[in-house]
C-alpha cells in the first residue's frame, strides 16, 4: 500500500512539476527580449525539474525534463528548423538537466542536519550541473544546425558558445537563486 501511494505521489508530482516547468518557459519566452533570432531565452523553466531533481533524485529530474521538452517540441512554440535539432535542443538537453538529481542524496542528509551552507552549495551544484549539460546539448545543436548564422571569420564553435552562453548563464544563476529561496521556505520534511 505504501509503494503505490508512493508511486502515485511521485507520478502527480512529476505531472504537476512538469506543467509548472512548461508554463514558466513559456511566460519567459513572451516576456523575454527578443535578442535571440535562433531560439533561446533567459527563463526559470529548470526551476521544477530541478526541485523534482533534488526530492526524487535522478529519476525525477530526468523524467521531468523528459516531459517538459516534449511539452516544447509538441505544442509548438520552439523553434524547430529539423526533427535532430529539435530533439537534441528540447528532448535531450531538458532530459539532462534532471541529472541535478546526483546531489539528492547530498542535499537532503544536509538538511537533516540542518546544514544550511552544505545543502547550498550542493543546490548550486546541481543547478550548475543541469545547465552545463543543457548548454553542451545547446552548443553542440547549434555548431551542427546553426554555423550559417556566425558572424564571417568567426568559428562556428565560438559562435555557439557565446551566443547559447548569453542566456543559459543567467538562466543558472537566476535559477540557482530560486530554487535556494524556495527550499528554505519548504518544509524540510518534503525532502527525506
Amino acid at each position: 500500500m505504501n509503494k503505490n501511494r508512493s508511486n502515485t505521489l511521485f507520478i502527480t508530482e512529476v505531472a504537476v512539476f512538469t506543467a509548472l516547468a512548461y508554463l514558466l518557459d513559456y511566460v519567459g519566452n513572451i516576456l523575454s527580449f527578443k535578442i535571440w533570432p535562433q531560439g533561446g531565452s533567459i527563463s526559470i523553466a529548470m526551476v521544477p525539474v530541478f526541485l523534482m531533481a533534488y526530492r526524487w533524485g535522478i529519476k525525477g529530474g530526468v523524467l521531468t525534463g523528459f516531459l517538459l521538452g516534449m511539452l516544447q517540441f509538441i505544442l509548438g512554440y520552439s523553434q524547430i528548423y529539423t526533427l535532430i535539432q529539435g530533439i537534441i535542443d528540447y528532448f535531450i538537453a531538458f532530459t539532462v538537466v534532471g541529472f541535478a538529481g546526483v546531489f539528492a542524496a547530498q542535499i537532503k542528509n544536509s538538511l537533516n542536519d540542518q546544514n544550511k551552507g552544505k545543502w547550498m552549495t550542493y543546490v548550486v551544484l546541481g543547478a550548475f550541473l543541469g545547465s552545463v549539460l543543457r548548454y553542451l546539448c545547446h552548443v553542440v545543436s547549434g555548431i551542427v544546425f546553426f554555423g550559417e548564422y556566425a558572424p564571417k571569420g568567426q568559428p562556428v564553435a565560438v559562435y555557439s558558445l557565446l551566443y547559447n552562453g548569453t542566456y543559459m548563464l543567467p538562466s543558472f544563476i537566476i535559477s540557482a537563486i530560486i530554487i535556494i529561496l524556495v527550499i528554505s521556505a519548504l518544509p524540510k520534511r518534503l525532502f527525506k
